[in-house]
C-alpha cells in the first residue's frame, strides 16, 4: 500500500500528465481499506486526477442525445410525419381534389379543341355576286322651272334637277360554303351614278341557298318617281350619255345568316356593290339589252 502511494505521487509530481488508469485505481481501492488515521498528502487531488482521466478515456458523447438530454427541444412524433404544402392562394388539390381538377382541366382543353375545330370546318365564307346582263329602258334629266310648272333645259343652273331612270339587272347570288347554306332577308337594290342615287331603294324578296349553289335574280329598279339630283351629275350624265358610255354601280343591302346542320350564326349586315360599265345610245327611251363593257367588278362586305 505504502509503495503505490509513493509511486503515484513521484509520478504526480514529476510529470503534468495524469496518472496511468491501472495506478489510480490500484491506490484508489488501497485507499479505501486503509486506517483513517495514516493518510498521505495530495490524496484527494490524486482522486481527481484519476477521475479527470476517467473521464478523458470515455467516448464522446452522441450530438442527438446530448442535445434531447441537456435541454434540446424534444421531437414528437407528428413533427416526422410529411405536412401538407399549399400553394400561392393558400389552397391546393390533393387526393380527389387534385384528380376532379384534372378532369376539368382535360374537358376544358377537349371542348376547346372540339370548338376550334368546328370553326375551321364550318367557317362561313361570304357570298358572291355578279352581274351578267342589264337592261335600260328610261335614262331622263330634267330642270324643273322655279314656279315649278314645266321641265325646260335652259333654266338654269341654279334650278333643282330630278332623273327619271329605270333598269333592269340580272344579279347571280353564289353561296361558296359547301357545308352552309344561306339565309337572305331584308334585301333593297337601287343604282348610283358619281354617289348619288338616281333610283329609289327597291326591295327584294328573302332568299334561301343551298350549300354551293347559286341564285340568280332580275329586279326591275326605277321607273317611278323621278329621284333629285344635283346639276354636276345630271350634266356629266348628259356628257357621258353622249359618248355612248355611263358608268353606274349597283348597290344591294341586306343581311346574311349561315346554317351549318344544328349550327346557326347571327345575322349579319351585307353591303354589296358592283361597279359597271354600261353601252347607251342618245336618247336612249326604250330598247334591247344594253352591252357591258369590260369585267364587272363586284365587292362584298360583311
Amino acid at each position: 500500500m505504502r509503495t503505490a502511494s509513493l509511486l503515484l505521487a513521484i509520478y504526480s509530481s514529476t510529470s503534468f500528465r495524469s496518472p496511468p488508469r491501472w495506478l489510480a485505481s490500484h491506490s484508489s481501492i488501497h485507499t479505501t481499506h486503509s486506517s483513517p488515521r495514516k493518510k498521505v498528502r495530495g490524496t484527494p487531488a490524486r482522486s481527481e486526477q484519476a477521475g479527470m482521466a476517467d473521464h478523458h478515456h470515455l467516448p464522446p458523447e452522441p450530438v442527438e442525445e446530448r442535445r434531447h438530454h441537456k435541454g434540446g427541444k424534444a421531437v414528437l412524433a407528428d413533427d416526422l410525419k410529411p405536412r401538407r404544402r399549399y400553394g400561392y392562394y393558400g389552397g391546393g388539390c390533393g387526393g380527389p381534389a387534385r384528380m376532379l381538377c384534372f378532369v376539368v382541366l382535360v374537358v376544358l382543353l377537349l371542348a376547346g379543341i372540339t370548338a376550334l375545330v368546328l370553326y375551321l370546318v364550318y367557317r362561313p365564307s361570304r357570298p358572291a355576286l355578279d352581274v351578267t346582263s342589264v337592261a335600260v329602258y328610261s335614262l331622263n334629266a330634267s330642270t324643273a322651272a322655279a314656279g315649278g310648272r314645266g321641265a325646260s333645259p335652259a333654266s338654269g343652273p341654279g334650278a333643282p334637277t330630278a332623273l327619271a331612270a329605270s333598269f333592269q339587272f340580272t344579279l347571280v347570288i353564289r353561296n361558296p360554303n359547301g357545308r352552309s347554306a344561306a339565309r337572305y332577308d331584308r334585301l333593297a337594290a337601287y343604282v348610283s351614278y358619281r354617289g348619288e342615287p338616281i333610283t329609289a331603294p327597291v326591295p327584294m324578296p328573302p332568299l334561301v341557298q343551298d350549300a354551293d349553289s347559286a341564285v340568280a335574280v332580275a329586279p326591275v329598279l326605277g321607273g317611278g318617281a323621278p329621284v333629285p339630283v344635283s346639276p354636276d351629275a345630271a350634266a356629266a350624265l348628259a356628257t357621258d350619255v353622249s359618248y355612248g358610255v355611263v358608268a353606274l354601280r349597283v348597290v344591294v343591302l341586306g343581311r346574311v345568316q349561315f346554317v351549318s346542320g344544328p349550327f346557326r350564326s347571327g345575322w349579319r349586315s351585307m353591303y354589296a356593290r358592283c361597279d359597271l360599265l354600261v353601252g347607251v345610245r342618245k336618247g336612249v327611251a326604250a330598247g334591247p339589252e344594253a352591252p357591258l363593257l369590260g369585267n364587272p367588278a363586284c365587292a362584298v362586305d360583311m
